[in-house]
């Protein structure tokens, strides 16, 4: 977890002296309240990142609407409209609610990916519910933006509005965005492993797009890993690109494109090395969004199942990771015409003509829902009621105090015992 400080902004504070009390044997010093700005202050390079999100998101919408009434009229017009409302009005809500479930745990652990390395960090502000709305952020605006380009600004501006520096912001954002591209590789990997014979033997020659898909994959996370732990070569190298163009009149913007590359990609690879000397949170943390994207890969099992197909778990996995893939290669919104076409081509046979209802169904789970039911989340704040790192050092005292007690041992007043294993903490945190 990189290092990060508070930057809230600065209040007059006046302190009224305490009325006399009588002195006796049980009085205690009186102590001013202080009331302390509970809104960091907000840069305004994040604040225009942030109105320019929701430019992108109101285009969006519109864009969706579009293509979800053509969609309707290709219904219509092909003949195919009470086949879809009959398949629709068939199917098992109950496999439907259990994929909704599925999806809130993919959020839940998205959570808690975010909390794993705020946890070892004594210095930072951010709570648990300032995380959720962090969470929030990331699904609606990645799936109202090309490409998901509009996630990672939306939610460096909530970090930063819960307390953290830009810098702390930006590196616990980026490594958290580095560990999720990695998972997605590794995932697709081990699907590869276990699904290759189906994959060939299914789709043919058309899943070398699938391996085409998955090498940029695997190329764009080494891409990240370089510019992690060789930034100065990565500017080099980008410096040369930028000159290059700039020459040519082909780049707009170049203080821009400038700045980017000499000071976030070094900040960038500054907080990556900060959080990556915690190995044990980092491989905790990828572990978690391998469970996570597990979570979104097993929603068309559900939907399979939902309308009374029999599915199999481990090939829903392979080819939701496949479709994953594949949706985040177009660059529109919500990956719109890459979902269709791939959610068609690979789980067409297995809904037996009813493939139309079942991508309404799943792209509702998957997408639609996430993206509504997240606007409520996006103005969570946390109250103040200490820092995370101190809340859970608390609790494990609180539990080891409990386990010395069922076990009989005696703890006498303001004494704590706790396991061996904590009592280092314990010393540091105390």
């Amino acid at each position: 977890m990189a290092e990060s400080s508070h930057s809230a902004a600065p209040k007059d504070v006046t302190a009224r002296p305490a009325p006399a009390t009588p002195a006796g044997p049980a009085s205690q010093p009186h102590v001013p309240k202080v009331k302390v700005a509970a809104t960091a202050s907000v840069p305004k390079a994040q604040a225009d990142a942030e109105r320019e999100s929701f430019g992108s998101v109101r285009k969006s919408v519109a864009f969706l609407a579009a293509v979800a009434a053509a969609y309707l009229a290709y219904l219509v017009f092909t003949g195919q409209i009470d086949e879809f409302v009959t398949a629709l009005g068939g199917i098992s809500r109950s496999w439907v609610v259990a994929g909704m479930v599925c999806y809130l745990v993919y959020y839940v652990l998205g959570v808690l990916a975010y909390v794993t390395p705020v946890v070892g960090d004594p210095s930072c502000p951010v709570g648990l519910r300032d995380l959720m709305s962090v969470e929030a952020a990331g699904i609606f605006f990645s799936n109202l933006t090309p490409n998901g380009a509009g996630g990672a600004p939306a939610q460096i501006f909530r970090l930063t509005r819960a307390g953290l520096s830009v810098g702390g912001a930006g590196a616990l954002q980026y490594t958290r965005f580095i560990v999720y591209e990695a998972a997605e590789g590794i995932f697709a990997a081990i699907m590869l492993v276990f699904r290759y014979g189906y994959f060939v033997d299914t789709y043919g020659d058309v899943f070398l797009v699938g391996a085409f898909l998955f090498g940029f994959k695997i190329l764009e996370v080494g891409a990240l890993l370089l510019a992690c732990l060789s930034p100065r070569f990565v500017a080099r190298v980008g410096n040369s690109i930028l000159d290059f163009l700039n020459r040519r009149g082909r780049l707009k913007n170049y203080d821009h494109w400038h700045e980017v590359i000499n000071g976030q990609v070094m900040d960038f690879s500054e907080g990556f090395k900060t959080a990556s000397k915690n190995v044990a949170g980092m491989l905790l943390t990828l572990a978690l969004t391998l469970v996570q994207l597990g979570c979104l890969y097993a929603l068309p099992y559900f939907v399979l199942r939902a309308f009374g197909q029999p599915a199999n778990l481990l090939t829903c996995l392979a080819c939701g990771s496949m479709l994953e893939l594949l949706t985040s290669a177009v660059p529109l919104p919500g990956g719109t015409f890459g979902a269709e076409g791939g959610f068609a081509f690979l789980f067409a046979g297995m809904f037996n003509g009813a493939v139309a209802a079942g991508y309404v169904v799943w792209r509702m789970l998957e997408y639609f829902l996430p993206t509504l039911v997240t606007v409520p989340l996006l103005g969570l704040r946390s109250g103040g009621h200490g820092t995370l790192h101190d809340r859970w050092w608390r609790l494990v005292r609180r539990l080891g105090g409990l386990r010395a007690g069922k076990s009989g041992t005696k703890v006498h007043a303001g004494e704590i015992r706790v396991p061996m294993g904590h009592q280092q903490g314990q010393q540091r945190h105390r």
